[in-house]
């Protein structure tokens, strides 16, 4: 079996199995784990926040030290597909389509056939996460993994879709939760409190703060595109029907902003607006912005072996919690622009080509 062939096979049958981020990931990480004979595996098992079952891997053969390939199991909802999101399908284009192709199981099925082609004597390392699309819960355990610490390893390749042009630094989230709260009642009957108008002043802040964020040069990044910060926000009412006065109202905002600006005095003000409105304010924020120069000894062998100049994104990945392990540079195949879609797909060239990569990397970085 060929490269292409052997990818591709991996690919689907992990684009098979339903991983999204809300279900347990138990299945998909059996999988894995069965293509790493010969490794010696960790597995970090934990219960999310709503006690849903889930599992990372740590992954690790031959001599400590050198790099080490990162990617996530699970998925986002499968809002908008058409077709079977689970059914992977390959077309006469050699494009592999399916909820996961690109971001990231096709990556994942790239970084386990490359940790497997290097000699036994070189050191070849696999960071396997979870909840990537939601907490970086699964990050989270594999920086704190004793395997993963015990390593010392130089740096991570996190394998999210780039076009396999090395990415050496994006944003980091914080993730606002907004509640307000009111009384269900027949709308009709005067007798609720209807949760939407405590809102909506909290709304009118936010829409201010996000104004100035694409207004205020001191508040943007140039080395970005864009450069102003994300603060993208979502509204859920729970269900409520339109002649019932909503209980509950809830707004969600995602703040991503670089390592260049402070994000402090930004969740300050959230709050600040959330305690005038009366609506309870929680922020849970991840690691810190990764970003590294682009004289970095990874960088530089990265953008040596694809022949590309580093960039920035304006994205997230787990690189913002397995930093605290050694540094990271964000480099995979397929492009960021058919990922959350319901086209979701990715070449299987593309794939093919991330193989030798990773391997030369893993390779390169040996004593």
């Amino acid at each position: 079996m060929d490269s292409t062939d052997a990818v591709a096979r991996l690919a689907a049958e992990l684009v098979a199995i339903d991983s999204r981020s809300s279900r347990s990931n138990l299945a998909i990480a059996e999988r894995i784990e069965a293509e790493l004979g010969g490794f010696e595996v960790e597995r970090l098992d934990y219960a999310d926040a709503a006690g849903v079952p889930k599992r990372a891997l740590v992954a690790h053969r031959g001599p400590p030290g050198g790099y080490a390939l990162s990617g996530h199991m699970d998925t986002v909802p499968e809002t908008g597909w058409q077709a079977d999101p689970w059914t992977p399908r390959i077309d006469a284009e050699g494009v592999l389509h399916g909820l996961g192709s690109v971001d990231m199981k096709g990556a994942v099925a790239a970084c386990i056939l490359a940790a497997r082609s290097v000699p036994a004597d070189t050191p070849a390392t696999l960071l396997i996460t979870t909840d990537e699309e939601t907490t970086k819960a699964g990050a989270r355990a594999v920086a704190a993994s004793a395997l993963a610490r015990s390593l010392g390893l130089r740096g991570i390749v996190v394998a999210e879709p780039t076009g396999l042009v090395p990415v050496r630094g994006h944003r980091s989230s914080a993730n606002i939760t907004a509640i307000a709260e009111g009384v269900q009642a027949h709308s009709s009957t005067g007798q609720g409190r209807n949760a939407n108008w405590a809102l909506i002043p909290f709304l009118a802040e936010m829409r201010e703060i996000a104004e100035r964020l694409r207004r205020d040069p001191a508040l943007q990044d140039p080395a970005y595109d864009p450069p102003f910060a994300d603060f993208n926000l979502v509204i859920d009412n729970h269900g409520t029907a339109v002649n019932v006065t909503p209980a509950r109202a809830t707004a969600r905002i995602k703040f991503r902003a670089s390592r260049r600006l402070d994000p402090a005095p930004i969740l300050d003000s959230v709050r600040a607006a959330g305690q005038r409105a009366g609506v309870a304010v929680e922020i849970a924020a991840e690691g810190p912005p990764p970003e590294l120069p682009a004289e970095h000894p990874l960088v530089a062998l990265a953008s040596r072996l694809t022949g590309q100049a580093p960039r920035t994104a304006p994205y997230g990945t787990d690189a913002s919690e397995l930093q605290a392990l050694a540094p990271c540079l964000v480099l995979g195949p397929g492009t960021i622009a058919s990922a959350h879609t319901p086209h979701e797909c990715v070449a299987l060239r593309d794939l093919a080509a991330a193989v030798p990569l990773f391997a030369r990397i893993l390779t390169t970085a040996s004593p």
